[in-house]
Parts: structure tokens; C-alpha cells; sequence
């Protein structure tokens, strides 16, 4: 019973990972629900922002903020790329990198230079093995990220624009539509583009500001890409934990289906050998 002693040992392994991928989905679905209420507790703010400055990137004001300024010629993009800190979560950070790479390509082909910001674990390891140029990075922001984490990395590409080095900046997230869908997005936070769809605009008018449209500008639009990348990770976050969960989940079926089958097959072996005992004591008493 050498055989079916193997398949014993077999089973209960992969019982043992069982568990552990049933605890991972419960414990996936409790952050989940956490992280889609904090998602959606902050979505209406990120989209309102986002909305006045569409206004104000199509306005005609006596100041134009630099960031709602397009640039004639594009030479170098800043990106910045939000992926998860740890694994187990299906094909959610290969989406978004294979979407990255593919439009990364795209502008190299265009002989524009790209520096890269990224945040997660993930996103810094893969963007290393490829000898992207990497200007900074931050890992280890945990289920529940504030801005202060996240403000030296806006900095350096914020910097760079205003020095003249970058020209546009990019952010690449995880976008939530449900448990089951997460897709990969590129937006463009910097130069601002104008609300092209009624939508978008919905009406067209300026502002009053109070007390003055520099200071108003200048503190508004740092807000904004704030506000857009906090977003974009809060949302990364929502999608990681439905991703994670449907993957443990898909992976405890998976183990199930694996048991039962290691099971049939060990019955067999297991009455094979007891058919072969049989007929062995059968023949000995018949040579008798």
C-alpha cells in the first residue's frame, strides 16, 4: 500500500493548503467591504475636484495655472504606478503592468523619456527587472493610506514639471466596477485636459476667487492631483482585497475538486490491493 500511503499524504496537504485559502478569502472579504466603504466615502469629493478644474482647464481667465497649460513639445512623461504590496490576488497587478508596458512602448516609439514613481511592492519590482528609471518609490502603506504617505512621491513629479523637466504626468490604478471586475486605467493629471463632453462640463462658467486666483490656483491644483492619487490608491486597495478574494476562492474550489479526485483515485488503489489480497489467499488455499 505504498501507493496509497503517497496519495493519504497528498490529500492531507492539500487539505492543509485548503484552509489556509478559506481563511485568506474570509479574511479578503472582511477588508474588502472596508476598503469599498472608504472607496466610496471618498469618490464624490475626488470627482468634484476633478470636475472644477475640467471647468477651469476650459475657462479663459485673466491666470492660467502652469499644470492647466499644455506643453508644445512632450520629451520626458512622469508616471506614477499604484500596484498592490503583496500577491495572492489573481491577474490584478499583470493587467495593470501589461497595460503600463504596452503604453510605455507607445511613447518610446515617440522617443519620449519616461521616469517612474511607483507604490506597492509589486509595482517597484517589476518596474526594476524591466530597468525602467525609477525616481522614486514608497511600499508598505498597509489597507488604510493617508496622504502625508504619499506626498514625497507627488512632490518629486510636481518638481519636475515645474523645473522643466517632465511634461506631463501620469498616473496608472486599478479601477473598481465590481467584485469581479477591476480594470487598469492611465490618466493624465497634469497638463489638465479640458472637459471635452457635456458630461463633463455640464454648463460653462468661471470662477470668483477670493482673496486672489494666484494663491487660490496654486493651492487648489496641488490639491487636485492629491486628491486624484489618493483616489487611485484607496481604489487600488478595493480592488486588490475582490481580487484576492475571488482568487482564494477560486483557489479553495480548485483544492476540493483536486480532493475528491485523489480520493477516487486511493479507493481504487485501495481495492485493487484488497482484490489482489483475496486472490492471493484464494490461490494458496486452491494449491492446498
Amino acid at each position: 500500500m505504498a501507493v496509497g500511503k503517497e496519495i493519504r499524504t497528498k490529500i492531507a496537504s492539500i487539505k492543509n493548503t485548503q484552509k489556509i485559502t478559506r481563511a485568506m478569502e474570509m479574511v479578503a472579504a472582511s477588508k474588502m467591504r472596508k476598503t469599498q466603504d472608504r472607496m466610496r466615502a471618498t469618490r464624490p469629493y475626488a470627482e468634484k475636484i476633478a470636475q472644477i478644474i475640467k471647468h477651469l482647464a476650459h475657462a479663459h481667465p485673466e491666470y492660467k495655472h502652469p499644470f492647466l497649460v499644455e506643453k508644445k513639445q512632450c520629451k520626458r512623461i512622469g508616471l506614477i504606478v499604484i500596484s498592490s504590496d503583496r500577491g495572492l490576488c489573481g491577474g490584478l497587478n499583470s493587467n495593470l503592468f501589461r497595460k503600463t508596458v504596452a503604453q510605455m512602448q507607445q511613447w518610446n516609439s515617440e522617443q519620449i523619456e519616461i521616469d517612474v514613481c511607483t507604490i506597492g511592492q509589486k509595482g517597484a519590482g517589476y518596474f526594476r527587472n524591466i530597468s525602467a528609471n525609477i525616481v522614486g518609490q514608497i511600499q508598505k502603506l498597509g489597507d488604510t493610506p493617508h496622504l502625508v504617505d504619499i506626498v514625497g512621491i507627488i512632490k518629486i513629479m510636481l518638481d519636475g514639471y515645474e523645473q522643466g523637466t517632465i511634461d506631463e504626468i501620469h498616473v496608472v490604478h486599478n479601477q473598481f466596477v465590481n467584485t469581479m471586475t477591476q480594470d487598469p486605467q492611465i490618466k493624465q493629471l497634469v497638463p489638465v485636459k479640458a472637459g471635452e463632453t457635456q458630461e463633463e462640463l455640464k454648463g460653462n462658467w468661471d470662477y470668483i476667487y477670493e482673496p486672489d486666483a494666484v494663491d487660490v490656483l496654486d493651492a487648489l491644483m496641488v490639491r487636485y492631483i492629491e486628491s486624484i492619487v489618493l483616489q487611485g490608491l484607496i481604489e487600488n486597495n478595493a480592488c486588490e482585497q475582490a481580487a484576492r478574494m475571488v482568487a482564494m476562492k477560486s483557489a479553495s474550489d480548485n483544492a476540493g475538486t483536486l480532493i475528491d479526485e485523489l480520493q477516487l483515485v486511493y479507493n481504487k488503489a485501495r481495492q485493487a490491493a484488497i482484490t489482489q489480497e483475496i486472490s492471493e489467499i484464494v490461490a494458496g488455499a486452491a494449491a492446498v
